[in-house]
């Protein structure tokens, strides 16, 4: 037994392996970190990173503890967050007191494996270690199978029927067989309890590391001598059964997580790793992204990934830019139209030159919006890790107390008792009850194009009761649309519109291009215009086939009397006669175009119950134009950055959720303020910085769907966790009374967990 004991010791807890001399100089190397790591001055002018990290082994919420107290420990490390859930974790450090290969070593002394966020290491090591759980995961079922036949004849043989020596036999045949299951299935199970411990914390691999050795050893105990402390009675049936069960779940759990993030890595992969560029003389070769610059030019073949921003300067295509805006419909581009890093070239090959590369490409701004909630620790999740080491210290002292009690009642079963209350009451179901559905929310919503930054911000999102809205390129569009023309009588008010629409093509106006849209191109480019001249300020003057000289702009320019209560904007046309008073005129009225889903939305949302408000900086007749034209009831005018954040804190003072939605840079202080702020995509980065949520396509409708996943996503959590409670309401007094033998009790944690992330997968259709 004690040859046994320092076997499984030597197996399970050895130190892991430090990186070798040419990794280290290849981690700690910038060209190696720029895809990562972000570099910032702090407030003494030095120099700071901010790192991400990919982690593997992790198998509940106290891991991620484990791992950020041994990077918190390093000298030069100031932060450290670490999502369990999606298995990222990101570090502020010191370059000039620590390096990246030391932030991978302390990940890798607690236990786990850390790699760059970019690195391919990462995938390969994903899937060696998806290999490795399911060989552990077959060893445990194998041997299981063979230590039930072994078992068998002593459950359905009566008394005295197995002559003692084959008995024997059979319960040393159990044990051999164990052995496999112990020393590498259950290997797992003891690393992470060992690590745990080792840095002074009550781990959630403890309870069931100890229930495993504590069967193993009675049972041993009992096979070598029957008439000892332990009795005769084994359970290495119920031992490899539970271990087994564990494995399974697990691995399920873990191909749940993989689903879940499956599309966030999906976008934080998308770019290739080499191109073909052209040189200036003509020739090709291919080259790493990262050494793109402005103005090269590069072939991107059919089904490739565009490497970076740019325009396309040869052939036609389809783009699929789905994961970067949410539109699922492919987007035809030809030569001169814009082209995005990460999106898919589905249709020929093209020829493109680059405007923009790394961090200013917008994927990679999508990308550091992404990675920011991969490692967030929500309040849920961070109150579920609070409660795990007492909860799991808990256990250990109800155990404890059930084994002495079970001593005085039936001391051949207060082993058993024990171990099962060690198995049962994991509270892994407890800790993947939110970050589970968190995950799961934000992957769905991701492939829609709607990035939430903040995880909180999906449980604050389904208790809002006020949404407040900008106007300008939130609400509406940034562009007048025609509204009203109004003709002198007698005349054809189609003809005078596409007159001076045709008219109005000469000009950049934004009155000009709007009369311009709102009138068929086919009409326009049938009627001449000569001589035609721009007056800055004051309008357009040409002459017709007739030679009859014509004016649109302002009713002064014109020669028109404008009506006393026009409140829009407007543009006249009309000849130039001699008598201008007596020429007659037409007038074109414009209003701001609202956004094609902003009445939907809002709607969407009064049926939910939320109040509206409009906050906006334009003039009062603009602002209630618009206010009429939605319905809303509440709106502010004339509001400048803090007048919008006085309005929204007073809301806020009452009690009030607020959610706030905007697009421009002054909205930045109202979008921190607010309990959930969300920006749109076409907006200013400070918008979307200090947003908890970004909408890429700039499609409004998606706010009403997020807070739909938002609500759903909440009643999933609150049904996680009453069924985690419920679950250890249910099990723990069986344990007690000795009802649950050990492989239920492995079955039923199992089993807990998975019903845990099956529902929270609900959330990824």
């Amino acid at each position: 037994m004690p040859a046994t004991s320092l076997t499984l010791a030597a197996a399970a807890l050895a130190p892991p392996i430090e990186l070798p001399g040419r990794q280290r100089v290849a981690l700690d190397d910038d060209a190696a970190l720029a895809a990562c790591t972000t570099w910032q001055t702090g407030s003494d002018g030095r120099r700071e990173a901010r790192t991400r990290l990919i982690l593997q082994g992790l198998h509940c919420a106290a891991c991620a503890g484990l791992i950020e107290a041994a990077l918190e420990r390093l000298d030069g490390v100031h932060a450290a967050r670490v999502n369990g859930a999606s298995e990222r974790a990101e570090v502020d450090w010191d370059p000039a007191r620590t390096r990246a290969s030391v932030l991978i070593d302390a990940v890798q002394r607690a236990g786990y494996q850390a790699y760059l966020a970019d690195a391919d290491d990462a995938l390969r090591a994903r899937q060696a270690e998806s290999r490795q759980a399911l060989w552990r995961l077959f060893v445990a079922a194998f041997c299981m199978m063979q230590v039930m036949m072994a078992a068998a004849p002593g459950y359905f043989a009566a008394s005295g029927d197995i002559a003692p020596d084959l008995a024997a036999l059979l319960r040393w045949s159990a044990w051999v067989l164990t052995l496999p299951v112990l020393l590498f299935s259950a290997r797992p199970f003891f690393g992470g309890a060992w690590q745990s411990l080792r840095q002074g914390r009550i781990g959630m691999d403890v309870p069931v590391a100890l229930g495993i050795a504590v069967t193993f050893v009675a049972s041993s105990s009992a096979s070598f001598d029957p008439g000892g402390l332990f009795g005769h009675e084994v359970y290495f049936d119920s031992l490899t059964m539970f271990v087994c069960f564990l494995l399974a779940g697990r691995w399920l759990e873990a191909r749940s997580r993989e689903r879940s993030t499956r599309s966030l890595d999906a976008l934080l992969r998308r770019l290739p790793d080499s191109i073909e560029r052209l040189a200036a003389d003509g020739s090709v070769a291919w080259v790493p992204v990262a050494r793109l610059a402005i103005g090269d030019r590069v072939r991107v073949a059919a089904g490739q990934a565009f490497p970076a921003d740019g325009c396309l300067i040869e052939g036609r295509t389809q783009a699929d830019e789905s994961l970067l805006t949410g539109e699922a419909r492919p987007q035809t581009r030809g030569v001169g139209d814009a082209v995005i890093a990460g999106s898919l070239n589905l249709g020929a090959p093209v020829l493109m030159r680059i405007t923009q590369t790394g961090g200013g490409t917008r994927h990679q701004q999508i990308v550091a919006l992404m990675q920011r909630a991969l490692t967030e620790r929500p309040a849920t999740v961070r109150w579920a890790d609070r409660i795990a080491a007492p909860f799991v210290g808990g256990v250990l002292l109800l155990a404890a107390v059930a084994f002495g009690a079970w001593m005085n009642i039936d001391p051949s079963r207060a082993v058993w008792v024990a171990v099962s209350i060690l198995i049962v009451t994991c509270p892994c179901a407890l800790s993947l009850a939110a970050p589970s559905a968190l995950i799961a929310a934000t992957g769905a919503l991701a492939r829609r194009g709607v990035l939430v930054q903040r995880l909180d911000a999906l449980e604050t999102l389904a208790q809002i009761d006020v949404a407040c809205f900008d106007k300008t390129g939130t609400l509406t569009e940034d562009r007048l649309a025609l509204a009203q023309v109004a003709c002198p009588d007698g005349v054809d008010r189609q003809a005078w519109q596409v007159r001076a629409a045709a008219l109005a093509a000469h000009s950049q106006h934004p009155l000009s291009q709007a009369l311009v849209r709102a009138t068929p191109s086919a009409d326009t480019a049938s009627w001449p215009w000569h001589g035609v001249r721009e007056q800055a300020g004051q309008g357009l003057e040409a002459l017709d086939a007739d030679g009859r000289r014509w004016r649109l702009g302002s009713a002064a320019w014109v020669g028109a009397v404008p009506p006393t209560d026009l409140a829009r904007p407007a543009v006249w046309l009309a000849p130039q006669d001699g008598a201008a008073a007596a020429a007659p005129s037409a007038r074109f009225e414009f209003d701001e175009a609202l956004r094609p889903d902003a009445a939907s939305l809002l709607q969407a949302l009064r049926e939910q119950g939320i109040g509206l408000r409009l906050l906006s900086g334009d003039r009062a007749g603009a602002v209630q134009a618009v206010a009429q034209r939605l319905g809303l009831g509440s709106a502010q005018h004339d509001a400048t950055p803090q007048d919008k954040l006085a309005s929204l804190r007073a809301l806020q003072r009452q009690g009030h959720r607020v959610l706030m939605v905007g697009d421009g840079l002054n909205d930045g202080p109202v979008l921190a303020q607010a309990d959930v702020s969300v920006a749109l995509g076409h907006g200013a980065a400070l918008a979307q910085q200090r947003a908890d949520i970004v909408v890429l396509g700039s499609r409004l409708g998606e706010i009403a769907h997020a807070r739909t996943v938002a609500r759903r996503c909440a009643g999933i959590v609150r049904q996680n966790l009453a069924w985690a409670v419920a679950y250890n309401a249910v099990c723990v007094p069986l344990a007690l009374l000795g009802w649950l033998p050990p492989w239920a009790a492995g079955l039923g944690m199992a089993l807990s967990s998975l019903v845990v992330v099956g529902n929270a997968l609900r959330l990824a259709r």
